[in-house]
């Protein structure tokens, strides 16, 4: 479109952990990775690697959740394998609140920068899709880690038996045999 003498292009700018993306109003999209890992500011870095690590570590979680589970054969029923899973979800809160760290992070500063006086127009950012995306598996990762974890309470050990006193003998010194089949 033009605009007197000047030409106007809308172009959508998404800035990720991996690439950069622009895209155009034609509906042409064009992404480009990061030519460099140590050009890149620290922030970017961190998601990163925090970003990987999350993802280990959900794998753990899982792995770990699955051998305590009651429908495998791995570990026998009992208090070991109920803290196995207790384990696998407290993996999973730490997953939240580890990927929860860069989100915040990345927010922080689009919302610093769009209120930034000194920066220009042009280079102001907005909080896309990921970030929420990401909140709601933060908010995803939490519940079922504390799910997990409260519905793996230790079960009772099914072996024991509640006591119960010994019935007394009746007058004749005999027990009462009318309850005996």
């Amino acid at each position: 479109a033009f605009i007197d003498v000047n030409i106007v292009v809308a172009q959508t700018i998404w800035e990720g952990l991996w690439m950069n993306c622009v895209y155009e109003s034609t509906g042409q999209m064009q992404c480009k990775v990061y030519d460099s890992i140590l050009a890149l500011p620290a922030e970017v870095q961190a998601g990163r690697a925090l970003t990987v690590v999350v993802a280990l570590l959900g794998l753990v979680a899982l792995m770990v959740t699955v051998v305590g589970a009651q429908c495998t054969n791995c570990i026998r029923p009992g208090k070991v394998k109920s803290r196995i899973v207790v384990a696998g979800g407290a993996i999973y809160i730490l997953c939240g609140v580890l990927v929860l760290v860069p989100l915040c992070w990345f927010a922080n500063i689009v919302i610093s920068d769009f209120y930034d006086p000194t920066v220009p127009p042009s280079k102001k950012r907005e909080m896309g899709a990921a970030l929420y995306i990401g909140w709601a598996a933060t908010a995803l990762l939490l519940f079922g880690g504390c799910l997990i974890c409260c519905c793996s309470c230790s079960p009772r050990d099914e072996t024991s038996f509640p006591y119960s006193a010994p019935r007394r003998p009746t007058s004749n010194g005999e027990y009462d045999k009318k309850n005996y089949v």
